[in-house]
């Protein structure tokens, strides 16, 4: 395969850093729909009803389709499961729909057999399928180890003929959260043990013989995700493979913040070249996954038309080093940079400015009776003015941008900043003796304009990008920085025209469906760069946007990168037919009872399955024991058993009291 165009990037391989085309993959036969190679990139959900509802799976399947599904996989944690996917398919083709099934297998691998004579694919978890996972640590000797692998070889090869036989795809998923003991114990919790993994089941598949294979790495942790896949393609880079990439981050959660978190994971990958298919993990109903989905791939989809029709100029590179480090920054008036997390700005100025309640939407209540204003976790840092002075006076701890010239002409220049083109800079009458904000791109580091600059030690930089694959030119920007030497602070500035959320997809999207693209392009966008050690700040800036969507999608990124924590952190799955409650409302019960627990990541798994494994690296779980039962986890421990579901909510509370970490309201 062709890997001239290789480079590292978070301890892996990524198909191309400044021009955008996608790592070329083996093709792979899922019914009548491939996968991989030159094929689209391809959208795929899960079921959330019992299996054993024949009627129920077949009409959410075929909801599902309408919505945009590629291929549907179904829950088989047992044979009776599995021997009902044939009823499943039956009716489906019964009805004109000819979607390729999938089987979910995890703990039987006598089920997966039975399934891989029924379905087009079959989806298997290495932790789980032929090893154990009871988070016992073994040190084992290599002949142990090698012991081992000949089992998991032994038991795992019946399935393999049988896929051969039937022509059915299989795809090895792995999952951050249920890696077996046999792994953990010598490679850890890790990226590599992930990788590894999967790899083990890959080498006996190819042993005998079958390629039909599909490949996943998916956490709830968008980072570790990221990491793990870029690791896997240089892996398998390595071992001559090239198999295709399943897409998705665990256990998202619902609404904004689980769209945001699918987009920083998925979105990054999908910026570099990788990924065949994906799935969006939300705990909403599963046609509401799809358009998500669509709407992340579309984009690539339509670059790549543009590409081909109108080659974008070259991105601008000052050097040949090809590993992307992170960005260190210098601190800046003690606000911005070094340590310190990254910044927010907001663009007010086309607001009211006669109205102090306006600045609600940025993160200050103003309290009109004792004339103050109340901050919250989420109030931004910056706001920008431009030219626009306000009636008002601003909260004494909110720092103002207006545009140099403006700037210029105040009387009291306390807190508020001046923002230059390049040209300005150079040629200001007047500086800041604080904070000097300049507009910049990558290009610009080419220019007579920047070769003139002095840069100093209250330089600030907005980075913007005009390219078609902008992420990767400003990406670019901060190796280039490196490359001169120069590291003052960055704040990454993306802009939204109207025209960019609109297209072919709307007649099947929503309504808010805009809003939600926004999401997912600056989770994507912004999440990448943050994702990888990139900049000190951002600006997300729509015209058609609401300035309390873009402060709260401009939290939820840094939140989703673990860059900066302003609120609770809900690690929810997306329900399927294991599930052992009702996983959305019970996630907006917990969520409404604990939601001011700012920085508390809780874990909320319908069922054994996803839990406590698959909660990766949550405070606390709260995971289906069975009907009416839960258990509750601190981390990996369980605290209590079997508590009654309508206990509890008050039960998980009372542990994180006992801990010390529940804060009233």
């Amino acid at each position: 395969m062709d890997t001239k165009n290789a480079i590292i990037l978070a301890g892996g391989y990524c198909n191309s850093k400044t021009e955008y085309s996608r790592f070329l993959t083996r093709e792979v036969q899922i019914g009548d729909i491939p996968m991989g190679g030159q094929q689209p990139i391809r959208i795929q959900s899960m079921t959330t009803v019992d299996t054993m509802d024949t009627f129920g799976s077949i009409e959410q399947t075929i909801r599902m389709v309408d919505a945009g599904c590629e291929y549907v996989r179904i829950t088989a944690p047992s044979i009776k499961e599995a021997e009902n996917l044939a009823l499943i398919k039956k009716g489906l083709r019964d009805r004109g729909y000819h979607v390729p099934l999938v089987a979910d297998i995890h703990f039987t691998p006598n089920a997966a057999e039975v399934a891989a004579r029924i379905v087009e694919k079959v989806r298997i978890n290495p932790g789980n399928y032929a090893d154990k996972k009871k988070f016992d640590q073994i040190d084992y000797t290599d002949s142990e180890y090698q012991g081992e692998l000949d089992r998991i070889y032994k038991k795992f090869a019946p399935l393999v003929g049988i896929c051969k036989e039937y022509g059915t795809a299989m795809r090895i998923g792995t999952n951050h959260g249920s890696l077996s003991d046999r792994i953990m114990s010598r490679y850890g919790d890790t990226p590599e043990g992930m990788v590894e993994s999967a790899l083990e089941f890959i080498r006996i598949c190819e042993d005998l013989s079958y390629y039909n294979l599909v490949v996943s790495m998916k956490s709830s942790n968008p980072q570790i995700m990221v990491k793990a896949y870029r690791l896997l393609v240089e892996r398998m880079v390595a071992e001559n493979m090239n198999y295709p990439l399943h897409l998705g981050v665990t256990e998202a959660g619902d609404g904004e913040d689980g769209r945001i978190k699918s987009a920083v994971g998925i979105g990054t990958l999908l910026e570099d070249g990788l990924g065949d298919t994906v799935r969006v993990s939300l705990t909403e109903e599963p046609e509401k996954e799809a358009p998500v989905a669509i709407a992340l791939v579309n984009r690539y989809a339509r670059r790549k038309t543009a590409i081909e029709n109108h080659p974008p100029r070259e991105i601008l590179k000052l050097s040949d080093y090809a590993e992307t480090q992170p960005y260190e920054a210098q601190e800046v008036n003690a606000f911005i940079g070094g340590s310190l997390v990254p910044r927010v700005v907001v663009d007010i100025s086309n607001e009211n400015l006669k109205d102090p309640f306006i600045l609600s939407a940025v993160g200050y209540r103003y309290d009109a009776l004792n004339d103050k204003y109340h901050m919250g976790d989420q109030s931004v840092d910056f706001v920008y003015l431009g030219n626009n002075l306000p009636s008002f006076q601003l909260p004494g701890n909110l720092k103002v941008l207006y545009n140099y010239a403006t700037w210029r002409q105040l009387a009291e220049k306390g807190n508020k900043h001046p923002v230059y083109s390049l040209s300005e800079y150079n040629t200001a009458a007047e500086k800041d003796k604080a904070l000097n904000l300049v507009h910049i791109s990558n290009d610009d580091l080419s220019s007579e304009d920047f070769a003139n600059m002095q840069v100093d030690k209250t330089t600030v930089f907005i980075l913007e990008t005009q390219h078609i694959h902008g992420m990767a030119d400003q990406r670019q920007f901060f190796q280039n920085l490196q490359a001169i030497g120069i590291n003052n602070p960055v704040i990454i500035k993306r802009s939204y025209a109207v025209e960019e959320f609109s297209g072919p997809l709307g007649d099947i999207m929503n309504p808010e469906e805009p809003i939600s693209k926004l999401q997912l392009y600056a989770a994507t966008d912004i999440g990448a760069l943050l994702i990888d050690g990139l900049g000190s700040g951002i600006w997300i800036e729509s015209p058609a946007t609401a300035i309390d969507k873009l402060t709260s999608i401009s939290f939820g990124v840094l939140q989703a990168t673990r860059s900066r924590i302003s609120k609770t952190e809900y690690i929810s799955c997306p329900s399927c037919g294991r599930t052992l409650f009702d996983l959305q409302e019970t996630t907006q019960m917990i969520r409404l009872r604990t939601s001011h627990l700012k920085g508390l990541k809780i874990g909320i798994m319908g069922c054994i399955v996803n839990g406590p494994g698959e909660m990766a690296d949550a405070d606390y779980g709260y995971v289906g024991a069975g009907p009416d039962k839960i258990t509750l986890y601190r981390g990996k421990e369980v605290v209590k058993k079997n508590v009654s579901s309508a206990n509890a909510l008050d039960e998980l509370i009372d542990i994180i009291k006992a801990d010390g970490l529940w804060i009233e309201e």
